[in-house]
């Protein structure tokens, strides 16, 4: 493996919005870490973010642009970027030619695709799905697969259903089941992108997600979960065995019960509207129904995958054998609230992200695109590191 640039111990956390919490206080805590400086839109933003966290005079305000982040770039850096994903992109750029490492929470996105390999001929980190949704999912998602395959056998021919939904929610329900815990128009333009998923075991695509909304309970509460994005990557992304079929693949959205019929007018405004009506309704809904410092939100990251092996009884029992079984199932769930020091989003996707900024750091990932969890063994290291910093989770298996 050509060893990655080494870190220089100086961090650059740029956006300090809605999903920034605990994890960048946990980098300014982090013997490996030197310096942090925090760019928001203007320094004095930057400093109110700080201060909101508790972090004044641990970490540095700035005010953000390209340009003034690229100058104080320096090799070995490392650049966290809370910014949307369209930003990415020029972001890398600047990373690359700055021989800066780079990590953000979002999908990898082609943009980014297309500097990954400068990036690895540079020896440069690109770390992406390194946040909740995705990535904590991913670690759910590789463990719940190797353990499955541990009891199973990667070769014995099965079939399996893989269901992984997440969903920030508001912890006191509302009239319209939901607070915004990012950004508005990224939920709705979320809400307007077909869905790919594997259902009865064949590839489905549907148009508007929210028009496949079904019931799903989670220790006996009710919720509803539509798919989202493209889900039949990750079939190969998760390391599934060959010798397995899927019957049902699907990652998606969780809500509380009663969102499809509380949302009923904004579906009618997404069927026929524009970029620019959209834009105007996410603006709507925001005032409409704004998150205060009094509201809490909760968190719901739900994992699943029943594994069921084919064959007769004479299979069967050639299974028992050799110690493997026949049928298997497991599940990951994540159930959190926050508080009035952090929001729940903000605790999971900061100390996630932030863990693999350590891992930057200590040299441990390899120059290129790395997600949050690209191997079994990885997930289980990043799960039991986690697990020490307060996001509390529960494995159960049958």
């Amino acid at each position: 493996m050509t060893d990655t640039v080494p870190a220089s111990g100086t961090v650059h956390w740029i956006g300090a919005g809605l999903s920034t919490g605990g994890g960048l206080g946990a980098l300014c805590d982090s013997d490996a870490v030197r310096q942090v400086l925090v760019w928001h839109r203007t320094e004095e933003r930057a400093a109110e973010a700080l201060a909101h966290l508790g972090l004044t005079g641990q970490a540095e305000p700035r005010a953000y642009t390209l340009s003034a982040l690229t100058a104080e770039l320096a090799p070995g850096d490392v650049v966290v970027s809370m910014l949307p994903a369209p930003e990415h992109a020029p972001l890398l750029a600047a990373c690359v030619a700055g021989g800066a490492h780079f990590a953000c929470s979002s999908y990898v996105s082609e943009a980014v695709l297309e500097q990954v390999p400068a990036a690895e001929a540079a020896s440069l980190v690109v770390l992406t799905e390194c946040g909740l949704d995705p990535g904590i999912d991913h670690l759910f998602a590789h463990s719940l697969v190797t353990r499955a395959e541990e009891a199973i056998g990667a070769a014995t021919p099965a079939s399996y259903r893989l269901t992984s939904y997440c969903g920030g929610i508001p912890a006191v329900p509302n009239d319209f089941r939901y607070r915004f815990s990012w950004a508005p128009a990224g939920v709705l333009n979320a809400l307007r992108s077909p869905a790919r998923y594997i259902e009865d075991g064949a590839e489905t695509v549907a148009d508007r997600p929210w028009e496949v909304t079904r019931p799903h309970g989670i220790d006996g509460e009710t919720f509803e979960v539509y798919p989202n994005r493209d889900s039949v990557p990750f079939v190969e992304q998760y390391e599934l065995p060959k010798a397995w079929q899927p019957r049902t693949f699907v990652r998606g959205t969780l809500r509380l019960d009663g969102w499809l019929s509380a949302w009923d007018s904004v579906f009618e405004e997404l069927k026929g509207g524009d970029d620019e009506r959209i834009a105007a309704l996410a603006r709507e809904l925001a005032a409409r129904y704004p998150t205060t410092d009094a509201d809490r939100d909760r968190v719901v990251l739900a994992v699943s995958l029943e594994v069921d092996a084919d064959g007769n009884d004479t299979d069967g029992e050639a299974a028992a054998e050799e110690g493997r079984r026949r049928n298997w199932s497991g599940r990951y769930l994540l159930d959190l609230e926050g508080d009035a020091a952090e929001s729940a989003m903000a605790r999971c996707v900061s100390r996630t992200l932030a863990l693999g900024v350590r891992h930057i750091l200590d040299g441990s990932l390899p120059p290129g695109l790395s997600r949050a969890a690209e191997t079994a063994r990885r997930s289980e290291e990043w799960l039991s590191e986690l697990g020490g910093e307060g996001l509390e989770f529960r494995l159960t298996v049958d």
